[in-house]
């Protein structure tokens, strides 16, 4: 039985079909990743009492942006309400939608309920959902409805076979993550990049390392350069074999899934790197096109696919080439047609803001986090895909002045009050007995211990005090 599942499955005609079960399946559990960790996290980020509630943004859009332009600005269903049980509901109809996709149920169905409830939160999220990784998965959700088989239970979805056009669609984000991350590396002029350089301090300075980063960083710099070298070359050359015949792909298949593990391994990107790491597997597909079938030639009669498919693909041209392409501001708060960039700036060194409150105005007690470098002595760990945005968050902050970022006053204020929802994005409270009278946020310098340090200390980080970073604010 095991062998006539096995030959059904990869008979030739099925190397379309399954890559797109896998991907589909992939699909699921990256939305149900993203919908997890928003459930621990959604009150305190942006509930009525959380660090930017989405109740008082959306307030403020209706009032600046007019009662109609509003929907499509900031495309939500918390226009119906932005409580906590809207919130709630949100990350719960949005989970099982994706526990259905996974199970394979109503997939298309699936993903579009999914994919509202994910946009409805990043379109009144505001700091918090800046992410690229957030416009992948809302680009690639759209597409793979087109991609998606029809039915309540579909199986392999042999009678519905993907379109050609979203085959080479989801293919074609695929490509683009890579080409134009490598292209704005060069386009930047980061020395870093030109210089072969950019690796030598990458592992302890992206937002949050694992403890394979520690162990990556020790190596000498011959091994960095080669891996600048390689990233580059796999951006800006490997990633072009997704438009040739099926062994050239399925080389840049293996070459880019190593890659991916790597990244995987060292930092916690959130479900960024599961994502590209399984559009890979697309490339995985036939080669030859078969003829269209019942279901394509249905479509090709109708106007959605006709008009949605091509108007996204010359979006995302003009969202990389010229980013005030009419149509590119218009899908804009969709984040379904977006241009692609990652580390064209690599940073020098690494900072982190830490929020410390007051019991008597003199001694200053940190409040601690639960997944960001902090204890010079805690490994750091792996956790991804699950985001913790409200860290990732802080990491973007540091590199900028706190006018440029108000919400860490929000912040602040939050923990002043003593705010639950906020409270439990951190690991514990240290005051749970009495309010603190004032709370700060200050400044540290960190960076990977050497082998040889660690070996004396058992310390994972160093790290400096610089001094204030938000000033503090105290209870009247």
């Amino acid at each position: 039985m095991f062998r006539e599942l096995v030959e059904k499955w990869f008979a030739p005609d099925n190397t379309v079909l399954v890559p797109r079960w896998i991907w589909l399946r992939a699909l699921g559990a990256i939305f149900f990743s993203a919908f997890f960790s928003l459930w621990f996290q959604i009150d305190g980020l942006i509930g009525p009492r959380g660090v930017l509630p989405a109740v008082s943004y959306l307030a403020d859009v209706k009032t600046y942006i007019g009662p109609l332009k509003r929907f499509w600005f900031a495309p939500t269903l918390l226009w119906i309400g932005a409580g906590e049980p809207m919130l709630h509901a949100i990350v719960l109809i949005g989970a099982a939608a994706s526990i259905a996709l996974m199970l394979n149920l109503w997939p298309r169905m699936s993903i579009a309920v999914a994919a509202i409830c994910f946009l409805s939160f990043v379109a009144a999220a505001q700091d918090f959902s800046g992410y690229q990784s957030d416009g992948m998965l809302l680009e690639a959700a759209l597409l793979s409805i087109f991609f998606a088989p029809a039915g309540l239970r579909p199986s392999l979805g042999a009678a519905t076979p993907p379109s050609r056009a979203s085959l080479f669609m989801l293919r074609w984000e695929w490509f683009r993550i890579y080409f134009e991350s490598g292209m704005v590396k060069i386009i930047s002029g980061e020395q870093q990049w030109r210089n072969l350089t950019a690796m030598d301090k990458y592992y302890e300075n992206g937002p949050l390392p694992t403890w394979i980063a520690w162990y990556a960083q020790q190596m000498p710099h011959s091994f960095h350069l080669f891996s600048a070298g390689l990233t580059l070359f796999v951006e800006l050359f490997v990633a072009w074999l997704v438009f040739l015949p099926r062994p050239a792909r399925m080389v840049a298949l293996a070459v880019t899934t190593l890659m991916q593990i790597g990244i995987i391994l060292t930092a916690n990107y959130a479900f960024l790197n599961y994502l590209v790491l399984f559009l890979g597997v697309l490339l995985w597909s036939a080669t030859a096109q078969p003829p269209l079938s019942t279901d394509e030639k249905r479509q090709l009669r109708h106007r959605t696919p006709k008009v949605v498919l091509p108007l996204l693909f010359v979006t995302t041209v003009g969202a990389f080439l010229m980013p005030n392409f009419p149509t590119v501001r218009l899908l804009e708060p969709f984040r379904v047609a977006n241009s692609y960039g990652l580390f064209a700036i690599m940073t020098r060194n690494r900072y982190e803001i830490e929020f410390q409150g007051t019991p008597d105005g003199t001694t200053w007690i940190a409040y601690p986090f639960r997944y960001k470098p902090q204890d010079p002595m805690k490994p750091p760990r792996i956790f991804a895909p699950y985001q913790p945005r409200f860290e990732w968050n802080l990491w973007f902050a540091s590199f900028a002045p706190v006018e440029q970022n108000v919400w860490v006053f929000n912040a602040e204020q939050r923990l002043l009050e003593g705010s639950p929802p906020v409270l439990r994005l951190f690991a514990s409270n240290p005051f749970v007995s009495k309010p603190p009278l004032a709370v700060r946020a200050v400044l540290w310098r960190y960076r990977f211990t050497t082998r040889a340090e660690r070996a004396r200390s058992g310390a994972w980080w160093s790290r400096e005090l610089l001094g204030q970073y938000a000033p503090a604010i105290a209870r009247r």
